[in-house]
């Protein structure tokens, strides 16, 4: 404990409080990969482990994969010789990342972002609420998604979210049981609304709710669980394996109700939302603008976690003072960030955890390119109290 606290001690005070971190890359044996992330051709596939789907940003969360591998999911802090995960920082030094006042009523960070990318439609899922999560020792899993500008967006850039309203209205949940125990192919969807995926756009999912995220690369932010239980059985040519139905469901559970146990997991009221658009449709919202720059809330609408997306003209500056611990992600340009070097791109400069301390004081951006430049900055829980929500629209 001692020697940890001491390097995290020294890397703070040699670059004015932050850390730089490794990427985490997470494999999925359930879909193939968009491989959009940026990573060498012969890097996506894995064998039976399946292909790089997603990268994992400032994570303290371990992937719940089939196939375990050591600390895949958990970010590594980005230090020469030294092999440390950003989990272990937060359990033996959480008042030099996170401050004294937020580590005594915050266990970590509690948050998750995440940029994931197939090449096929998820299938339509749900992440459990806390009281389901919780029986099998989880957190629930509420989440946001973005979609970024400039990238192919795949075959199918569209979002099934929610049910019919009518289905909810009429207590006809039960329509969705037969999919579920034929465990055959994508009929389920018949029974969901799809929302078109636009670039620079986004929406923000409770946990609970249905949902089939489409093939745009999508920047999520989210609690820190990898819980779900997926509800459709085939997309693409691929037939998904049926164990990832009753994943994080007890055995008991499930050998007592079968499929109808999943049914009970499911938030209606949101999911029958007959305003599931107006209510949970989240498009960046300015915070600033000056001369150099811009700032906007891209994630919001929740006190669980929030966003914001800096855009820097070429040349230009921009002071960031925040509440609290932050991380980044530079996603295009070049130039410093708190006197560190930063590149899209590079992964050895693309991500920062901004810790408490230099997040109040603050920190100068600087964009040394002749190109904007793009930074999304991550928050946890109950560090920004003035995040934004949706006017509430109801039947």
């Amino acid at each position: 404990m001692k020697n940890i606290r001491e390097i995290i001690e020294n890397e703070l005070e040699k670059q004015n409080g932050l850390l730089k971190l490794k990427p985490a890359w997470v494999a999925r044996d359930f879909l193939p990969p968009g491989k959009r992330l940026g990573l060498p051709e012969s890097e996506y596939n894995l064998g039976e482990r399946g292909g790089i789907c997603e990268r994992w940003v400032a994570s303290t969360t371990k992937a719940d994969n089939k196939i375990a591998v050591p600390n895949e999911g958990l970010s590594m802090i980005n230090i020469d010789d030294t092999e440390l995960t950003l989990k272990d920082a937060i359990k033996y030094a959480p008042d030099l990342i996170m401050g004294e006042e937020y580590s005594k009523t915050h266990q970590g960070l509690g948050r998750l972002p995440k940029i994931f990318d197939y090449e096929e439609r998820l299938p339509y899922h749900i992440h459990q609420m806390e009281k389901h999560a919780k029986l099998v020792g989880c957190n629930s899993k509420e989440e946001a998604y973005y979609f970024p500008e400039g990238l192919d967006t795949g075959k199918a850039p569209d979002t099934y979210f929610g049910v019919h309203p009518y289905i909810v209205d009429e207590n006809k949940q039960e329509l969705l049981l037969p999919a579920m125990i034929n465990w055959k192919d994508d009929s389920i969807l018949q029974f969901a609304r799809a929302f078109k995926q636009i670039p620079g756009d986004g929406f923000h999912v409770p946990s609970g709710t249905l949902h089939a995220p489409g093939t745009a690369l999508t920047i999520e932010l989210q609690e820190d669980s990898d819980v779900f239980a997926m509800l459709q059985a085939k997309c693409g040519p691929k037939l998904i394996n049926k164990d990832l139905l009753f994943k994080d469901v007890r055995d008991e559970d499930k050998a007592a109700h079968g499929e109808k146990i999943i049914l009970d997991m499911i938030d209606w009221e949101v999911s029958g939302d007959p305003y599931f658009y107006e209510n949970r449709h989240t498009p960046p919202i300015l915070i600033s603008r000056t001369n150099s720059a811009e700032e906007y809330w891209f994630f919001y609408n929740t006190t669980k976690f929030s966003g914001k997306r800096i855009n820097i003209k070429p040349g230009g500056k921009y002071f960031s003072k925040e509440k609290g611990v932050y991380n980044i992600l530079v996603w295009n340009g070049k130039g410093t960030f708190g006197g560190l070097r930063i590149e899209a791109g590079n992964f050895d400069q693309d991500e920062i955890l901004v810790t408490h301390n230099a997040a109040v004081e603050g920190v100068e951006i600087v964009n040394k390119e002749n190109s904007e430049m793009i930074i999304y900055k991550f928050f946890g829980p109950d560090i920004n109290d003035d995040v934004p929500f949706l006017k509430k629209y109801k039947k």
